[in-house]
């Protein structure tokens, strides 16, 4: 019996050291990752990276300004197109379609989506959007997003309301409310904060991605707010300024890219932050 148990503490050592060992790994790269994108980026950052358009070829001054303001307005829009379907379509799956056939392959297509590359739904958009209208816009540009958080928001929203005890909607029910305001009022209501995480983690998943836009918004070095043309973004700038020839340039995508990891960063840590206080509850 001793041999027995001194093996599988032997065991159970031998697990920990490999899983704190894979845990240091991870983390290590995360921080020499970091580290450079600081050491780099930190350089650049002004007030000009702000205020500025994106340089001419050639310059020494300039800025991500358009860029910035093109981000944003686009994984703004992304997200309030994507979230109200993932919520509906989650809705259905937890709430209706529990135990339909329907949901079966809705769920089917939600996971290939979620798996998707996202450089696929950008050649998507590409063919159904950009070539139709005649020309790249910021306007597929968000719509290439809003499809990116679609399942996203679905799955968390499918989780989050299965974790509803069923009990809450039971006594609703027997009080005589209606299935769509026992839905509204306590379903929501009880796992509110864990869909607002999954809308967060969506709106981080879309800030950085490059592909889709690269087939929709493209990119340009001008101020813009018209979504029916090519809209500056900060990924598809630091694409481009990365591998130009001139120093300034690569500055303003090391600083571009430090702006980026800050912004996903704040919001993951947010989110998980959301997230263990719904737990403490």
């Amino acid at each position: 019996m001793n041999a027995l148990y001194a093996s599988r503490a032997r065991k159970d050592k031998i697990i920990r050291v490999l899983c704190v060992g894979a845990a240091a790994f991870g983390l290590i790269w995360l921080g020499l990752i970091l580290f450079t994108l600081f050491s780099n980026g930190l350089a650049g950052l002004s007030l000009s990276v702000f205020s500025e358009m994106t340089p001419p070829p050639g310059s020494r001054t300039g800025g991500l300004a358009n860029a910035i303001f093109g981000s944003i307005l686009m994984t703004v829009i992304g997200v309030a197109v994507g979230t109200p379907i993932g919520l509906l379509a989650g809705t259905y799956l937890a709430e209706y379609g529990r135990h339909e056939k329907l949901s079966f392959y809705v769920r089917f297509i939600n996971d290939i989506l979620l798996s998707a590359p996202s450089i696929v739904i950008g050649l998507f958009i590409y063919g159904a959007v950009v070539v139709p209208m005649g020309g790249f816009s910021g306007f597929a540009g968000s719509l290439a997003l809003a499809v990116i958080v679609i399942p996203v928001v679905v799955r968390t929203t499918e989780d989050m309301l299965l974790l509803v005890p069923t009990q809450l909607r039971e006594a609703a029910s027997a009080l005589g409310l209606p299935r769509s305001l026992v839905i509204r009022r306590i379903a929501y209501k009880a796992a509110r904060t864990g869909l607002i995480t999954g809308i967060l983690l969506a709106t981080a998943r879309v800030a950085g991605e490059t592909a889709p836009l690269l087939f929709t918004a493209l990119s340009n070095q001008f101020w813009n707010a018209n979504l029916m043309k090519t809209m500056a973004n900060l990924p598809v700038t630091i694409n481009n300024f990365v591998q130009s020839p001139y120093e300034y340039w690569r500055q303003l995508a090391w600083t571009g890219a430090l702006l980026i990891t800050l912004a996903v960063l704040a919001l993951n840590i947010f989110a998980r932050l959301l997230g263990a206080e719904r737990k403490s509850k």
